[in-house]
This record gives C-alpha cells, sequence and structure tokens, in this order.
C-alpha cells in the first residue's frame, strides 16, 4: 500500500518516508496549516452531465449531488449526497487549539492524504509508559476525516504515530473507543472532545 502523503509537516522524527516539512515544536496552528499544506478550503458546486443529441448538446444537473473540489487547484475530491457535511482542512487544526494552549497536548504531524481526500493531525498527549524492553509508547490523540466518504470524521486516542495512509488506517482500524461522526451530521469539536473522555 502507497504512503499517499501529499503534504505534510511534523516535529520530532522525520517519518519513514522521508517527506512533510519539519517544525520546531510549539508552532501556532496558523504555522501548522501553511506547512501541511492544509491552507485551502473544500468548496462545493452542483453535479452536471452533458448529453449528445440530435440538437446538440445539452447540459443537465443531478440536484441530489454535489462535487467537492479544492479551491486552491480546482481539483475534485468527490461526487456526494446534498446531506454530506464537509469538515474544512482548517477545522480539523483548530481542533487542537483549546488542547495544546491549557491542555498540554501538542501537535505532532498534520497532513494532506491522496490529494486532499483525506486529511488528519495528530496531537502528542504527554502521557507515556515504558514496556520491558525499553520500548517507549507514547499516546496521540488524532483526527481524521475524509471528502470521499471513505472515513466517517474520527477522533480517537492512539498510540500509533501517523505519518502516511498506512498508519492512519493502522490507527482508525484499532478504533475502540473511537468517536465517529458520520458526515451526514454536522461536526461539532466540543460534543466531540466531551465524547472522548466520558
Amino acid at each position: 500500500m502507497a504512503h499517499e502523503v501529499q503534504t505534510m509537516a511534523y516535529v520530532d522524527a522525520t517519518p519513514w518516508h522521508g517527506l512533510g516539512n519539519p517544525l520546531t515544536p510549539h508552532q501556532p496552528i496558523e504555522v501548522w496549516q501553511k506547512e501541511a499544506g492544509m491552507d485551502w478550503r473544500i468548496n462545493e458546486t452542483e453535479v452536471l452531465y452533458s448529453i449528445a443529441g440530435g440538437n446538440g448538446l445539452h447540459l443537465k444537473n443531478n440536484p441530489e449531488h454535489k462535487v467537492l473540489f479544492r479551491s486552491d487547484t480546482a481539483l475534485p475530491l468527490s461526487v456526494v449526497s446534498k446531506r454530506y457535511k464537509v469538515v474544512q482542512p482548517a477545522d480539523v487544526l483548530e481542533f487542537y487549539r483549546d488542547l495544546v494552549s491549557v491542555g498540554g497536548f501538542e501537535l505532532e504531524t498534520a497532513g494532506v492524504l491522496k490529494g486532499g481526500k483525506k486529511l488528519w493531525a495528530l496531537a502528542k498527549t504527554g502521557q507515556e509508559t515504558l514496556l520491558r524492553g525499553n520500548d517507549q509508547v507514547k499516546a496521540y490523540l488524532l483526527l481524521a476525516t475524509s471528502c470521499d466518504g471513505t472515513l466517517c470524521t474520527t477522533a480517537q486516542f492512539t498510540s500509533i504515530r501517523v505519518v502516511c495512509n498506512n498508519t492512519l488506517q493502522m490507527a482508525v482500524g484499532a478504533s475502540s473507543g473511537a468517536v465517529k461522526v458520520p458526515h451526514s451530521t454536522a461536526f461539532d469539536p466540543v460534543q466531540v472532545k466531551q465524547a472522548l473522555v466520558r
């Protein structure tokens, strides 16, 4: 399976694939947004399709669906139902603002996968343990989402340092205790944080 990383930023150890922008610790959310390549929006427009007939080309629309596309490149991300609620790249990072400023968390990785179809951010919680054999295990808080319907907006604690699509799949695959928000529901960061600590 490919790493699928388009852009990312990180602190501490360089990811296995060698990609991404290294940052010094304790950078503000705005720096993370730029350096992780998350400084664009997910826009939407109606679905149009063409029908060739005897009188030329005719454009029709599909009122039940919409096209999601990147604001910076206009590249399409997916076709989704009208009910689909988008979580913006900036929202993924904003989720951590108060956790970083008063909660003792520190962003460690964030990035864009599959051309923008998946987004994630990961913060160290400050908790870690040492296992037999001197293996150090750190606790992280992950927030990941997709705009192609392949992943609910998912918040969870994990011991996996997410740096690519492979590690993201491993983290969300072991999702006991995860808070999942389907894209038919608006993402409310306050409710998600409350659900995580219950």
